[in-house]
C-alpha cells in the first residue's frame, strides 16, 4: 500500500467538518490483477429521496521543485483512476484534493486554468490549516 500524502488526514479531518462519511481510507479498487489506492472514500445524505452522493477523493500535496511535474503525475494518476471508477462504479465522482496556495500557484495560471476550462478534472480546494474545504470546482 503506498505511502499517504502529507495532507491526507488534514482533507479527511476537513470532509469529515463538512458532514461527510468516510467510507474508505483507503479506497481500494481492482481492475485485472491490479489493486489502485486512491486515498478516500467517501458519502454524504443529499435528501431521503435522493440517497447518498458518493465519491472519491485523491490527496495530492504539490510540494516537489516542480509544479508542473507535480501537475502532469497527479494528472495521469486522476484519470487512471477515472477511467476505472466510470466502470466499476459510475455514480462515484472523482476529485483531486489539494490546498488553497497550490490552487492559487497552478490554477489560476494559465497551463491550470486550460484543465480547467476544458473541464479535464474535478478539484477540491482545502485549507490545511483550518482543515476546511474552501471550494468545490466541477
Amino acid at each position: 500500500m503506498p505511502a499517504k500524502d502529507i495532507y491526507h488526514d488534514n482533507i479527511k479531518n476537513a470532509l469529515i467538518k463538512d458532514d461527510w462519511t468516510i467510507t474508505h481510507d483507503p479506497y481500494v479498487i481492482q481492475w485485472g490483477r491490479k489493486d489502485l489506492f486512491i486515498d478516500l472514500g467517501a458519502k454524504k445524505l443529499i435528501a431521503a429521496s435522493q440517497g447518498d452522493r458518493k465519491i472519491a477523493v485523491e490527496v495530492k500535496s504539490f510540494i516537489s521543485p516542480s509544479a508542473v511535474s507535480d501537475l502532469q503525475k497527479a494528472l495521469g494518476q486522476y484519470t487512471l483512476y477515472l477511467d476505472v471508477l466510470a466502470r466499476l462504479e459510475p455514480e462515484r465522482i472523482l476529485y483531486l484534493a489539494i490546498r488553497q496556495d497550490t490552487f492559487t500557484e497552478v490554477f489560476q495560471d494559465p497551463i491550470g486554468e486550460i484543465l480547467l476550462e476544458n473541464k479535464r478534472l474535478k478539484l477540491l480546494v482545502f485549507d490545511e490549516v483550518k482543515e476546511e474545504i474552501q471550494q468545490w470546482i466541477t
